[in-house]
């Protein structure tokens, strides 16, 4: 694997992992909305993500279709990069 592939997927890996905690205390708040704690759990992994994200869209492209638009370029961007969920394999016999 090359190392721009691995550095896609830790990337990538570090985005899901954000994504699942941000979805379980989302969860945990529907059930706890005063929580403290849960609040702010779920406020800091959330601009984690975010952060994750944008650091993954600024060098490989979009993670979804809300954020295909390239402002600064006017360009869309979502066809121009293999989709996040393309392998490996599949992108080197492109």
């Amino acid at each position: 694997m090359s190392e721009q592939a691995s550095d896609r997927k830790a990337m990538m890996l570090k985005v899901q992992q954000l994504s699942f905690a941000v979805v379980e205390a989302n969860l945990y708040l529907d059930s706890h909305p005063t929580c403290e704690k849960g609040i702010a759990y779920f406020k800091k992994h959330k601009e984690a993500l975010d952060k994750a994200k944008a650091e993954y869209e600024s060098k490989y492209g979009p993670l979804c279709i809300d954020s295909a638009l390239d402002e600064k370029d006017k360009k869309w961007q979502w066809v121009c990069e293999p989709f996040p969920w393309v392998s490996e394999y599949e992108r080197s016999e492109g």
